[in-house]
């Protein structure tokens, strides 16, 4: 986004001209800001050409998984309507990965028969669960196990996956042990040592450790893995002093591990590539004064956006029309939404504000619409994907009807 003449723009078109045209609230694309983080993740590991698995539970949107194909990714999956989402969106399924902890018969059968590169086993349960469906079907199967490596990714609590206290991946000795069962299985093809250690990962020094974890496991084991799938978690910078993440050390690491380890790298980005993509914009209803505070209340509420009620998560709000007077009094946005949790931020000597006004929540791209709901029945957004002077609907807002 970028202001000209004090009016927000995403691409070549004013924001308020958004609002008035398609109404509030309402999430808005830009094709071009996705365009370039793919290009820059690619360009950050050119030197070992990863396959690039889109992690579609951070935003799910047909059209967006159609683009993101376009420039050659995958996708990450973690339950069958993923999937068969990223089927429809034309995502070829040697280029699939299935991941998490609770995949169901059907969810593990579905997988098979559409037959994806990956099916990632987080335990033992589950990987005699796909030894049997795939025993029933006369089929060979390609499996990852997912590892555990009890490290710290210095980040929010709630999006932690890597510590041993989380409930993904296995520990070093049950991991041996599956090595030891997929050898001894004729339906199992075990290709792949999968990890992923959590979200918006600032500091590469985690992603260091991971690997020193996952090089003496397979010291250990003494096997040859096909894949090394590294999960994702790269983080974006979501406020102008957060510190960016230092792909230049992370690529340096992995190549000194591919250097002993002859295997292909998976990714599994989702944030870095759709995280900073979207904005959604909303309209004032009403402020609300007291002594200490103007409440800016909005016609977004936590149904629509609710990472900062769920995780506390910080995501930044600009004002559409840039004006210079500012109020001494804290500014806090909130939705109409009947929970005290609904509030987005608090913001000291934030400019004036009248009700009406268009404000733009910023870097909603990543888990904004995917964890949208209907809570208190209220209709979920629009989508709008902008390219230039061009904006396309990619998803109506929903209407009582669709769900009264």
């Amino acid at each position: 986004m970028i202001y000209i003449n004090k009016k927000l723009r995403i691409e070549n078109i004013n924001l308020v001209n958004i609002a008035k045209k398609y109404g509030t609230p309402a999430y808005c694309y830009s094709y071009n800001q996705l365009k370039d983080n793919i290009s820059s993740f690619k360009r950050n590991f050119a030197s070992f050409s990863p396959i690039i698995c889109f992690a579609v539970k951070s935003n799910t949107n047909l059209r967006l998984l159609k683009e993101i194909k376009k420039f050659g990714l995958g996708a990450d999956v973690v339950s069958q309507g993923e999937l068969m989402m990223a089927i429809k969106a034309g995502i070829n399924p040697k280029k699939i990965v299935f991941s998490g902890v609770g995949k169901s018969t059907s969810e593990i059968t579905y997988a098979i028969d559409k037959r994806i590169l990956l099916l990632n086993a987080e335990s033992m349960s589950e990987i005699k669960k796909i030894d049997k469906i795939a025993r029933s079907k006369n089929r060979k199967v390609k499996v990852g196990l997912r590892l555990n490596p009890n490290t710290d990714a210095k980040t929010l609590s709630q999006i932690s996956t890597g510590k041993k206290e989380n409930k993904f991946g296995v520990n070093e000795k049950t991991f041996i042990e599956l090595v030891k069962y997929c050898k001894n299985s004729k339906n199992l093809d075990l290709q792949c040592l999968s990890v992923h250690i959590g979200s918006q990962i600032l500091n590469y020094r985690p992603y260091e450790k991971m690997l020193k974890v996952i090089d003496k496991i397979i010291s250990k084991v003494n096997y040859k893995f096909e894949f090394i799938d590294l999960g994702g978690g790269m983080g974006i910078s979501y406020t102008d002093k957060t510190k960016q993440l230092n792909y230049r050390k992370y690529n340096i690491a992995i190549k000194k591990f591919l250097k002993k380890h002859n295997s292909k790298i998976i990714f599994e980005p989702g944030r870095s590539i759709i995280g900073n993509v979207g904005t959604l914009i909303s309209r004032i209803i009403y402020i609300k004064r007291n002594e200490k505070k103007n409440f800016i209340i909005l016609d977004a509420g936590m149904n629509d956006l609710i990472r900062p009620a769920l995780y506390g998560a910080f995501h930044n709000i600009v004002p559409t029309i840039r004006k210079q007077r500012k109020v001494k009094k804290i500014t806090e946005f909130v939705g109409p939404i009947c929970e005290s949790t609904d509030k987005f931020l608090s913001l000291k000597k934030f400019q004036e504000l009248n009700e009406n006004d268009i404000i733009a929540i910023c870097d909603v791209g990543a888990y904004g619409m995917s964890l949208s709901s209907n809570y208190n029945l209220r209709p979920k957004p629009i989508e709008l994907l902008i390219e230039g002077s061009k904006i396309k609907v990619i998803r109506k807002r929903q209407k009582y009807t669709d769900f009264i």
